[in-house]
Formats: structure tokens, C-alpha cells, sequence
């Protein structure tokens, strides 16, 4: 190409400023050109180059890409219109017509002006072109000095491509199974959340709502599974459904409460919902077969941002979700807090998460696993594949997150993928998607999740908490402790009306499982999941005792040494279970037990459980209970409760108890 005048180098390089915000925010103007001197000779076709250039300026962008392609038709090789025409189709927003330029002026002279190689380099990486993306990458950056905003954008689409391109030729297992009639539909579904025994899953669908300003309205819908098919989802109606949007649902690992998203709502569709902001984070909870009025979360949660994208622990006290700030540009980026209730429910003032999982872009869709360390989110921050990707981190033991690693190609691709859902096994994971193979738009699916990314598995623990003499359903409060730690893993309650309950059990540790209610002796049982496979669900009812002199518990979670009557650390828990419940009823008195099975000396297994007994009495009196409201005994194996026939019996009569002796 013939050289050029210093005013058509100046009218390049105004043009090399056009649309640096590219796939940011639209752009509809750039600079006016300077001087007349242009890389063509033909006068008709500068001449409507230059009108168009008016009308660009004017916003009239149909008119200004008329008089383009106009001026191209009688000059290909005429840059600076090809250059504009590309961009006007940027403005459009369309990235397959503004590619086809961009590509006609790198052919007429790739150096001519640099920015072209940029853009088109970008519209080949956000189409999944790594490879040529790669390479035009390169060329550009080959081209001297850059502002640095370009360069900086650069090279960090220099490392995506990289990453995916070799991503790509190390995929990871991905076969999607789409859930069915039973869940999906000709519209769209997304956002699911399970409860920890997977067997009820609440989504959001998307309704045609022609009254709507937005053409459309999001409910939620929900679907229990029987075997391995999803049931047909139910609406689940007011007070939640409203004519508006409803969107972004998180269920407890119970399925006893939800907490979802709403943006303020008001007229004539029952409660309103009035928030702190655009949109806030509201809660429902299930009373027996229908949900309570939604209440906004509180400012502690909510503020004059955007809330959204809930995922609430399985351990009842701790909330993940997500906050959006709009920026200078206009649109929005999002952060990952956690917040967690106080002994008295009270919510924490949510804390941002450490720079490890939030970056200065954009983070979403988060979902902490039941096991309570395993964490999913969706990123454009971290490397990945562009767009939004799906990471998962690990938090140690001094509660410190994992660097994010990327779940890889194809489960992330240069799409955005978001709302993953990995079940209380570990083994399956969910998400939404609108492959061909679906019922209508988005439809939701599962896969069997890679190893390399899977969480500790969850088991559950699920019955029905009743009086032991009535048989009537109770609503009782039950903690799940870490033996070894006394860590305090689930705290909830039984459902209100027909006293279930359904708790996770995450693997790897030795647990204590207290229900309680007041007027009644509290239970106590005993979980051992040291290993990932100890995973099996636990099925038990609970009865209650009312208090009652006579009535008395088995203390599964007090521990001895074999044949030694020294309390072990694990007992901890157990013992100051009891001291709590005496100290709530100061008027009890009681009657601290041992027992043994009928192997050894009966005389050496009666002065053990004597000892056995008074260990746990001397702690309760260390501990500030009155000697007067205690008594210790020990019987051997003169009162056993199960055979001593075989192990499993005489384990079982090897035993502490406590009864009431007085009220």
C-alpha cells in the first residue's frame, strides 16, 4: 500500500480510539476525523465516507453504514470506511458482520491500523476461536506501543486463550442428562436448589406475561423425585409467587426454608415487599404444607446495592450470597459475602470474601456445598475459558479458602456458565443449559461430577420428632456437634406441624445429636462417619420423654477406655449437655448410672460401672451443680436393654444413663 499522508495517519490513529470499551458498554460515536487525506484515491468514495462520518456522529447509524458500503463498493480496499463499518456493527451488536470487516481491512494492511487485529481478536475469543484469537492476539501486541488499557486487555485474553486452547486438548469427563418432562418445559428453567437427601428440588421458570414490562414473569416451581424420575413441579403459589419476579432460590438442606431473591414490589399483589435497595434478599418458612408471608432479610443483609443469589448452609446459621455494585459504566459487577446467625438469630454484618475468591470483576452464582467447605461460584475474574466460568475452592481448617480451580473444558466453554448445583453425595451435579436436545429454552440438567472436583460427601439424618406418650408431633430444637472439636455443625428445629426433621451429616468426623424441647428429657445419639464411605442416610424417629420422675436417657455420647473408667475427650459435648439441661431445670434431680455387658467378673464389672458413674457425677459437681440434686450408682450387667449374645447387643449395654429422681 502506497504511503501516507500525515493527516490520513492522524485520522487512523483517531479511529485506533474508537470503542476501547468493546463488549463493555456500547459505543455510538467516535472522534471526527482530521484532515481530508485518506488511503483512497477515489473522490465519490471519500466523499461518502465523509458523510457517513456526519451521520456516525448524529447516531444515524443505519444511514452513516448505507454511505459506507456505498464508498466500499466502488473502493475494497478503501480502510478507513471498511474500519468504521466494522465498528458501526459493533455498536449493533453484531459481532459476526463486524468480524467480516474487520477481517477485509486486515487483509487490505494488518498494520495500517493496529486496533482492528484487537477487536477481531476479541470477537474470535468471545465465539470460542481460541486459536485464531491466539493469533491475532500475538500480532497485535507485535505491532509497538499500546495504550495501556489495550495492553493490559491484551494480555490477559493472550492468557485465556492460552488456558482454553489447552484446556481443550484435556477435557473432562461431561455427559449432561437432562431432567425431563417432570421438571423442564418450552420455557426456561434455571437456579435449581435441593434439600441434602435430593429428593425435592425448587427452580425458577420463566412465564410469558404479556402484562409484564418485561414480557415475562419468574416463579418458582418445585418437584419431589420418586425413584430416579422428577414428579411434574407445582407452582409454589402465594405468598411467594406474585405477578412480578421471584427469582434465585436457595431451600435449607430441610427444605423448611427459603431464601430468595425480590426486587421491590408494590400495588395490588397482597404483601408488598419493600426493600433497601433494587433488589433484596427475603425469607419464607414452611408451616406444614404451606409457606409464611416472605419478610425481608434486614439491612444487616440488605443494603441500598443488590442482593442476590442466596446459598444458605446446611448447618442452619450460615449465608452466602451475592452483592452487585454498578459502576462508572453503568453496569454491574458482584462480590461473594457470608453473613451468620448468633445464638440469638441475629445476622453478622456480611464480610466480603478474601481476594482469593473475589477478584475486581465480576463473581455470581454462588453455592456453598452441604459438607460446609466446599465452595462453586462463577467468575470472569480468574482464568478460564472467558466469560463467566464455574470455579471451586476448598476452605481449610483455619477456615482460609483454596485458590479457585477451574472445573475446565466442557463444562465451562466461551459462554457464561453459572448456577451449578452439586448434591449432598457429591457424585451429581445440576445446572441449566439450552443445548438442542432440551424441551424449550433453558432446561435444567445433571452430570456425574469429576472426581478432581468434588466436595466431601453428605450423608443426612432424617425422622420425625414425637411425645413419647402421646405420640403427638413435636416441634424440638436439635444440634449436630463435632465430637472432637465441639464444633456446632447443624442447629435447627422439627418442622412445626408434623415434627420431621432432615439434617446433613457431612463425612469425615465422629458426631453428637441432640433434640431438645422444653418440659421433655432431651435425646442424645451418636454418628461415626470418619471415612468418605460412611455415607449411608440414618432413618430414625425420635421420642421424647416428658419429665417425669423415672424417666431416664441413655447418654450415647459418653466414651470410656476399654475396662478404664477415665472420661475421653469426645464425652465433652455429652456432659455439658447435661449440665445445660439441669441448670435449665433447677428443681431436677437425678440418678447417674453405669451399665456393662455380662462378659469378665461380674464384681469387676460392677465396681467399673460404679466408677464409670462416678466420673460423669464428678464432673456435673465441678461444673457447679449441687452434690444434693445428684446420686451415682453403678449395676454391672444387671439391668441389660439388649441381648449379650452378640457384639452389637452388649456394646449397646455397655452404657451411661441418668434418671430422674425428683421434679
Amino acid at each position: 500500500m502506497e504511503t501516507k499522508s500525515s493527516n490520513a495517519q492522524i485520522h487512523r490513529n483517531t479511529l485506533k480510539h474508537c470503542c476501547l470499551t468493546f463488549f463493555s458498554v456500547v459505543l455510538f460515536s467516535c472522534s471526527s476525523i482530521v484532515g481530508q487525506n485518506l488511503s483512497s484515491n477515489d473522490k465519490k468514495a471519500t466523499k461518502k465516507y465523509l458523510e457517513a462520518q456526519t451521520f456516525y456522529q448524529k447516531h444515524d447509524l443505519n444511514q452513516a453504514s448505507a454511505l459506507l458500503k456505498e464508498a466500499i463498493e466502488r473502493d475494497n480496499r478503501f480502510i478507513e470506511a471498511i474500519t468504521l463499518l466494522a465498528y458501526i456493527n459493533l455498536d449493533l451488536g453484531d459481532y459476526e458482520e463486524a468480524k467480516g470487516y474487520f477481517q477485509n481491512a486486515i487483509a487490505v494492511d494488518a498494520t495500517a491500523i493496529p486496533n482492528n487485529l484487537f477487536f477481531l481478536a476479541e470477537i474470535e475469543l468471545k465465539s470460542g476461536d481460541y486459536a485464531n484469537a491466539n493469533k491475532h492476539f500475538k500480532q497485535f501486541l507485535s505491532l509497538g506501543e499500546h495504550e495501556q488499557q489495550l495492553l493490559n486487555r491484551s494480555n490477559r485474553s493472550l492468557d485465556i486463550t492460552e488456558f482454553a486452547l489447552k484446556s481443550m486438548t484435556e477435557p473432562v469427563e461431561f455427559k449432561p442428562r437432562n431432567l425431563g418432562p417432570g421438571i423442564n418445559s418450552e420455557m426456561s428453567e434455571y437456579f435449581p436448589s435441593l434439600t441434602v437427601d435430593q429428593k425435592t428440588i425448587l427452580f425458577t421458570r420463566r412465564l410469558k406475561s404479556p402484562s409484564s414490562p418485561q414480557g415475562f414473569n419468574e416463579d418458582f416451581y418445585i418437584s419431589k423425585r420418586k425413584g430416579d424420575k422428577w414428579q411434574l413441579a407445582q407452582n409454589l403459589s402465594t405468598p411467594i409467587n406474585t405477578p412480578m419476579n421471584e427469582g434465585a432460590p436457595s431451600l435449607s438442606a430441610d427444605g423448611q426454608l427459603l431464601i430468595f431473591t425480590a426486587c421491590e414490589l408494590y400495588g395490588n399483589y397482597g404483601e408488598n415487599r419493600q426493600g433497601f435497595g433494587s433488589c433484596d434478599l427475603f425469607y419464607s418458612m414452611r408451616d406444614g404444607g404451606s409457606w409464611t408471608k416472605p419478610i425481608n432479610l434486614d439491612k444487616t443483609i440488605n443494603s441500598v446495592h443488590w442482593e442476590t443469589q442466596p446459598s444458605f448452609s446446611s448447618d442452619g446459621r450460615t449465608l452466602y450470597f451475592v452483592r452487585g455494585i454498578r459502576n462508572k459504566s453503568g453496569s454491574k459487577t458482584g462480590d461473594i459475602y457470608v453473613s451468620s446467625l448468633d445464638d440469638k438469630n441475629y445476622w453478622s454484618k456480611p464480610e466480603k470474601l478474601s481476594r482469593t475468591i473475589n477478584t475486581p470483576a465480576n463473581e455470581e452464582s454462588v453455592f456453598i456445598h452441604p459438607d460446609g467447605k466446599t465452595l462453586y461460584f462463577s467468575s470472569d475474574g480468574h482464568l478460564g475459558m472467558g466469560g463467566l466460568d464455574i470455579f471451586v475452592s476448598k476452605k481449610d481448617n483455619e477456615g482460609n479458602w483454596g485458590d479457585p480451580v477451574n472445573l475446565g473444558y466442557p463444562i465451562n466453554t466461551h459462554k457464561n456458565e453459572n448456577s451449578l448445583l452439586v448434591g449432598a453425595d457429591g457424585k451429581i451435579a445440576y445446572f441449566a443449559s439450552d443445548r438442542e436436545d432440551g424441551y424449550g429454552e433453558l432446561d435444567l440438567y445433571s452430570f456425574e461430577l469429576p472426581e478432581q472436583f468434588a466436595p466431601n460427601r453428605v450423608s443426612y439424618f432424617e425422622g420425625k420428632i414425637y411425645n413419647s406418650e402421646s405420640k403427638e408431633p413435636l416441634n424440638a430444637k436439635f444440634e449436630l456437634v463435632d465430637l472432637e472439636t465441639e464444633e456446632v455443625i447443624v442447629k435447627s428445629e422439627s418442622d412445626s406441624k408434623s415434627g420431621e426433621f432432615l439434617i446433613s451429616l457431612p463425612s469425615g468426623r465422629n458426631y453428637a445429636l441432640n433434640a431438645y424441647k422444653e418440659g421433655y428429657l432431651f435425646f442424645s445419639e451418636n454418628f461415626s462417619l470418619k471415612t468418605q464411605n460412611d455415607n449411608k442416610p440414618f432413618s430414625q424417629d425420635v421420642p421424647l420423654q416428658p419429665l417425669k420422675v423415672g424417666e431416664k436417657i441413655v447418654l450415647k455420647n459418653i466414651f470410656f477406655e476399654t475396662a478404664k473408667f477415665d472420661l475421653k475427650d469426645e464425652s465433652m459435648v455429652e456432659l455439658k449437655k447435661i449440665v445445660g439441661f439441669l441448670n435449665d431445670n433447677p428443681k431436677l434431680k437425678i440418678e447417674v448410672s453405669g451399665h456393662t455387658d455380662d462378659r469378665g467378673d461380674a464384681n469387676f464389672n460392677k465396681k467399673l460401672s460404679e466408677n464409670r458413674a462416678k466420673s460423669v457425677y464428678n464432673f456435673l459437681v465441678e461444673s457447679g451443680i449441687l452434690e444434693s440434686r445428684l446420686n451415682w450408682a453403678g449395676y454391672g450387667a444387671e439391668f441389660p436393654i439388649f441381648s449379650n449374645e452378640n457384639e452389637e447387643g452388649r456394646s449397646k449395654n455397655r452404657r451411661t444413663e441418668f434418671k430422674i429422681v425428683e421434679l
